[in-house]
């Protein structure tokens, strides 16, 4: 692929709309009213947008009001994308007006991104440091102590994200059996994987049961970052194990790595709605807003955070940091 072909750059925008869409629903307790502002608001940025774009992970089924399904196209034309988007991740939480809501993006190449049903994924998410050292069939805690030793540390220093949910009381009681620190998230799977492989955050691992899209747009985060994912399908009726094979995906208890999720060329992009562990929330201000971005591109080989003054009239204002 040509770099000079790129559109990481135009993705930001893509995010960015979504997150200060969003953003102005912080503590209103409307979660739905906010993801469906957002999920429009990047919808018509990629619209705008010079490729030829298909969604293949989507924000809602069809009949919700969403452009942003599984299977919609967008775009003026041009370079073909297969999409995964999540304009706003952790609804709720920006609803109740609490921190880590992001708005998200990954494209690649046609067929670069694996397709899944709504249903849930077993997955253990870890940066650079300790890709290659995890086994998602190994016992959690054979995996800390993998993990733990991967960054030089004992387990008592490492540190798990697990989303708080009550199918995950036998996991974080095995963790805290094995002397792991252990953080537990309302909301945020996606963020969640990507803590655990930028430096700086104090976390060092993601794992537990989640959704399947996000696993795989959290696959794509991380091959940019150079992490590891491994996941399993976890069907809970037997529809969820026909549809999964109506995605060409035959063997339900196949352990699913990066490389199966994702592959290619990728761009990742991902705005902050609300502060989280490594990004900014939309901050407003008279006439304008500011928002903070991390996009990532295996094409371009960068990994960048960017900071954006939107100026909602054409009269210029002072800038404070």
């Amino acid at each position: 692929m040509s770099t000079s072909c790129c559109l990481c750059n135009e993705f930001i925008a893509a995010t960015e709309a979504a997150a200060l869409a969003a953003g102005r629903w912080m503590g209103r307790g409307n979660a739905v009213q906010a993801d469906a502002e957002a999920a429009e608001a990047m919808y018509q940025a990629l619209d705008r947008m010079e490729l030829n774009g298909t969604v293949v992970i989507g924000e809602a089924e069809e009949g919700t009001g969403s452009r942003l399904v599984r299977g919609a196209t967008v775009g003026r034309g041009g370079r073909a994308y297969d999409l995964a988007v999540d304009p706003l991740e952790g609804a709720g939480i920006l609803a109740r007006g609490q921190s880590g809501a992001v708005s998200v993006l990954a494209a690649g190449a046609p067929g670069g991104i694996m397709t899944a049903p709504d249903m849930y994924m077993q997955k253990i998410a870890v940066g650079p440091q300790a890709a290659g050292v995890i086994d998602i069939d190994r016992p959690v805690t054979a995996n800390l102590l993998a993990v733990a030793e991967a960054h030089g540390r004992k387990v008592g220093e490492i540190t798990v994200i697990i989303l708080d949910r009550p199918r995950h009381e036998d996991l974080i009681a095995e963790v805290r059996q094995a002397g792991a620190r252990i953080k537990v998230i309302a909301d945020g799977d996606i963020t969640a994987g990507i803590a655990a492989a930028v430096g700086g955050t104090g976390d060092h691992l993601s794992i537990g049961i989640g959704g399947a899209a996000e696993g795989i747009i959290t696959a794509a985060a991380l091959r940019c970052l150079g992490g590891e994912i491994q996941a399993k399908l976890w069907p809970v009726t037997r529809k969820q194990v026909e549809l999964a094979r109506g995605h060409g995906i035959d063997d339900i208890e196949a352990t699913l790595t990066t490389a199966d999720l994702v592959k290619g060329d990728l761009v990742f992009s991902a705005t902050g709605v609300t502060a989280g562990e490594f990004l900014k929330g939309v901050a407003y201000f008279r006439d304008g807003a500011r928002t903070q971005t991390l996009v990532m591109c295996t094409e371009c080989r960068r990994v960048r955070f960017v900071d954006t003054i939107h100026l909602f009239s054409d009269e210029r204002r002072e800038i404070r940091l």
